[in-house]
């Protein structure tokens, strides 16, 4: 493990960097927490600020041009923003069913998918975490997205059974 990549990296990559992890560290204290304790709101206000400076840094960042200076990871953004305000609506309207779904949805579509392709050769957070093997970074990507699939799956054997029916 090596700091170098993210210590040459510009400004915008490491506070999107810190934001994120930052993010990826306190949504469980917020989601596991008793709903409406004291930790559970500090840490969920926390996060949400978290998650909005990951989501606004990433639009001064540019190293995937598909579209001018953006890229489809830039739509994850914006609905992350929108899914952040409509969790905060949500809790404030009482609807607490709704704003959980969502801020876990937020959680593991928005922090865990994209973390995991951060993982993947050729990104900074790959050559920080495997700067000798690269391709260490795809298999980790790949177990964790394949173990998460499984777990999903054993969860909900009425959908998989489903799932494989139309198979």
């Amino acid at each position: 493990m090596t700091l170098a990549p993210f210590l040459n990296a510009p400004f915008a990559i490491q506070l999107h960097i810190i934001a994120a992890l930052l993010a990826l560290t306190l949504g469980p204290v917020a989601l596991l927490r008793r709903s409406r304790d004291r930790v559970h709101r500090l840490a969920g206000r926390a996060w949400i600020v978290a998650m909005a400076v990951t989501a606004l840094s990433s639009f001064f960042i540019y190293t995937i041009r598909l579209v001018g200076p953006f890229s489809p990871i830039h739509i994850l953004s914006i609905i992350t923003l929108v899914a952040l305000w409509e969790g905060l609506r949500q809790v404030r309207a009482g609807r607490i069913a709704d704003h959980k779904r969502t801020m876990m949805s937020l959680y593991v579509l928005g922090m865990g998918i994209p973390g995991l392709f951060t993982l993947l050769p050729g990104r900074i957070m790959n050559a920080i975490v495997f700067p000798q093997a690269p391709w260490v970074g795809f298999w980790t990507a790949f177990a964790t997205m394949l173990i998460g699939g499984l777990a999903w799956a054993w969860s909900r054997p009425g959908d998989l059974r489903q799932l494989l029916r139309r198979a």
